[in-house]
């Protein structure tokens, strides 16, 4: 003979079942904050905590994390001194993905670019070594990147680009430019992959920008708006101290809608000077 469950137990049953799936909600919850704050002082480990100075150049960064507080690990940029020469190697990159893995990939990113600039200074070269590494780790992540050399004795800067969005670049007497130079697929796609060199002089003062899309780019934001408002502020504040430039240029983030992280890197540079040999 089957019992009738009286309203009693029906409650009781009822609470101990919200409490089951309570404790599970928190568990996840828990496991999630866990996994966030690991990605963010992975993050923290690995970006520098300081930049290179050197003359004629001044370089500042800005790194904002998503707003969510979930999407952590993917945005980066990196400075270090090239070995055997006086030139600096400048870095900024978008690992696909946000997470733990994505942080721990960038680590790997980096120190696959210090390695290989070890032996090489050309910048495609550096590119393109770095993406045979990753491809032959068989990973399922990638990273756009561009990566650039500054020669003080020469007032060079040289650039390579892998599916990163554009750089923006001014200095006095001439227009604001968005760079859309020749580049090559993002690192850890395909094998073979080549990444042409685009060298420019520094012959007047003015700053080159670089930055990640979710600076520039949002869901309701398109990144001709994002760009024409980064050239904006990047034409107008050029002469600014870099520092003051990289965080103008971090707030129109704030503006895409988007909920990814963000990164700025400022290379505020003085011009060739006149005693200065070459061309």
């Amino acid at each position: 003979m089957n019992r009738r469950r009286t309203p009693h137990q029906s409650t009781e049953e009822a609470l101990r079942s919200l409490g089951r799936l309570t404790a599970q909600i928190l568990e996840r919850i828990k496991l999630q904050q866990a996994r966030v704050e690991l990605a963010v002082a992975l993050q923290r480990h690995m970006l520098p905590s300081e930049l290179p100075s050197l003359p004629g150049l001044h370089a500042a960064a800005r790194y904002t994390p998503a707003r969510a507080g979930l999407d952590i690990g993917g945005d980066w940029y990196d400075a270090f001194p090239l070995p055997g020469t006086a030139s600096v190697g400048f870095a900024i990159g978008d690992v696909q993905g946000h997470d733990v893995e994505a942080a721990a990939f960038m680590g790997q990113v980096r120190t696959g670019l210090r390695a290989i600039a070890a032996a090489t200074c050309d910048p495609g070269e550096v590119l393109r070594g770095v993406n045979e590494l990753l491809v032959s780790m068989g990973t399922d992540l990638f990273t756009t990147c561009s990566f650039l050399r500054f020669d003080p004795v020469a007032g060079e800067l040289a650039c390579s680009r892998a599916g990163h969005v554009p750089a923006v670049w001014a200095s006095a007497g001439c227009p604001v430019e968005v760079l859309w130079d020749p580049g090559g697929l993002p690192l850890g796609i395909m094998p073979g992959e080549t990444y042409p060199v685009t060298r420019r002089r520094l012959t007047r003062a003015g700053a080159f920008v670089l930055f990640t899309d979710g600076v520039v780019e949002g869901p309701s934001y398109p990144i001709d708006q994002g760009l024409a408002e980064v050239s904006r502020l990047v034409g107008a504040g050029y002469e600014a101290d870099a520092e003051e430039l990289a965080m103008r240029v971090s707030q129109v983030a704030d503006r895409t809608g988007h909920s990814d992280d963000a990164a700025v890197l400022v290379l505020r540079h003085d011009g060739v000077r006149r005693d200065r040999p070459g061309p």
